[in-house]
């Protein structure tokens, strides 16, 4: 086929195909190409012909001429040979079309929040026994992309080992990766977290990709994963690293992912100065990218980091609260991601003394991810506490506060997790629980790596 440019031409050959190939069959092929270009029919007609002529061609009611088969393969991104093709394996192409469209209206599900849609669309594709292998590859990391969206961390990190030991496909494998790392580092395992990542690291030296969005996705991956383990100059220098690959970059994801990263790790340190500027970069590039859940975590993030400040800006964060839980109304959320929402909230509330409302949002934040995520429920067993501290009922508060221990003594050490010990052992301090405290401080120095068997602590 002669093209000029990108265009494809009226060729003779095309002009005599097109008049003896049977008029349904085109329209079904043209009708299976413009859905998976995502056009409407008038979109497609555009102003070429009518929407009720290309109606007609589609379903063979009208022999769409050479010129006009060209024209609307031009809209749609395919090749007029594909609309021409003869009849042989005319099932098997279609099928194939069919999964390839159901995929990437999956994807779009993941995209904007819909996980339960995606899973129903991709077991479905998984079911069909002729799925080639790399599009059946493909539907099981859309899959655990969903799973890992709904919170289903086990799931996902399943359905990744088994992408990884299958794809042919290195770009895919990679991606596969830096998600498992993701959902390992989730889980709390930071060990598997930073293997999974050296892994993809091997991957990155190998094609050099560094500076692409790959490299940059699995960088602030592993610096996160590294800097819960306590390798806290390694993990900000992979992240300085990262967003300086960021800004030569025209992709939005991968420049979000730098900035939102690397503010995390700043905000961990205690520098909200530097950490806020980075937060905001990041939800404006993701504006521009229309993930409603990546925008929903990104603002309850924001939000956590406002009333991080000295004093806090509690007017502003619970905006961004509530505009993050608006967000999650429209899409399907994971209950962790509810949870941290709800336990943003509920200090906001508390700060400005409405005990009521903390109190409630707390309960409704521990019983949404108590079986998901032990350090949330912790924390919202803390933030009770202080509720019950607040009514002056300091027996109710220390024995909130003791079941925070009894929960966060389940989960590995980690920086996060060393945050928590020492604010309750400050909390149960102030309370009278001295021995309580001490356990705590004890338990606050091991997660950072602390191994003297004792902690001095001031009594009085």
């Amino acid at each position: 086929m002669d093209t000029q440019g990108d265009l494809w031409q009226v060729t003779p050959d095309l002009r005599v195909r097109a008049k003896n190939i049977d008029a349904g069959l085109v329209g079904s092929r043209i009708r299976l190409a413009r859905q998976r270009a995502g056009l409407t029919q008038g979109e497609a007609a555009g102003d070429v012909m009518s929407t009720a002529y290309i109606s007609r061609i589609e379903a063979g009611q009208r022999r769409a001429s050479a010129d006009l088969l060209v024209a609307l393969a031009n809209r749609l991104g395919c090749d007029p040979d594909e609309l021409l093709a003869p009849d042989d394996d005319v099932a098997a192409r279609e099928e194939l079309a069919r999964v390839t469209l159901e995929l990437d209206y999956a994807d779009l599900d993941v995209r904007t929040g819909d996980g339960p849609s995606a899973l129903v669309r991709i077991d479905a594709v998984l079911a069909s026994p002729d799925v080639p292998h790399e599009l059946a590859t493909k539907a099981k990391y859309l899959k655990a992309q969903a799973l890992e969206s709904l919170g289903d961390l086990s799931g996902a990190i399943k359905v990744l080992e088994d992408v990884v030991s299958a794809s042919h496909e290195s770009h895919l494998r990679l991606r596969a990766l830096i998600l498992l790392s993701h959902c390992y580092r989730e889980e709390g395992d930071l060990a598997r977290a930073c293997e999974v990542g050296d892994r993809a690291s091997a991957m990155i030296d190998a094609a050099d990709l560094h500076g692409s969005t790959e490299g940059i996705q699995l960088a602030v991956t592993v610096a996160a994963a590294h800097y819960e383990r306590g390798d806290v100059n390694y993990a900000m220098r992979l992240c300085a690293r990262a967003v300086e690959s960021a800004e030569a970059l025209e992709s939005p994801t991968a420049r979000a992912s730098a900035y939102w990263n690397s503010s995390i790790v700043h905000e961990r340190q205690g520098n909200i100065a530097d950490a806020l500027p980075l937060a905001h970069k990041a939800i404006t590039l993701l504006e521009q990218t229309h993930d409603a859940s990546a925008m929903a975590r990104l603002r309850s993030q924001l939000g956590f980091l406002q009333l991080s400040m000295s004093p806090p800006d509690v007017d502003e964060a619970m905006r961004n609260f509530e505009r993050a839980r608006a967000e999650m109304d429209h899409t399907t959320a994971s209950p962790i991601d509810f949870g941290r929402n709800e336990l943003g909230r509920a200090r906001c509330r508390l700060l400005i003394g409405d005990v009521e409302e903390a109190e409630r949002l707390a309960e409704d934040c521990f019983e949404a991810v108590r079986e998901s995520s032990l350090m949330l429920s912790a924390q919202a067993l803390t933030v009770l506490g202080q509720v019950a501290a607040s009514r002056g009922d300091a027996d109710d508060a220390v024995a909130r506060f003791r079941r925070a221990l009894v929960v966060l003594d389940g989960m590995g050490a980690d920086r996060e997790a060393a945050q928590l010990w020492f604010e309750l052992a400050n909390l149960l301090r102030s309370h009278g629980a001295m021995e309580d405290a001490i356990e705590a401080f004890q338990r606050a120095g091991t997660s950072t790596g602390l191994t003297s068997p004792s902690m001095a602590v001031r009594t009085t």
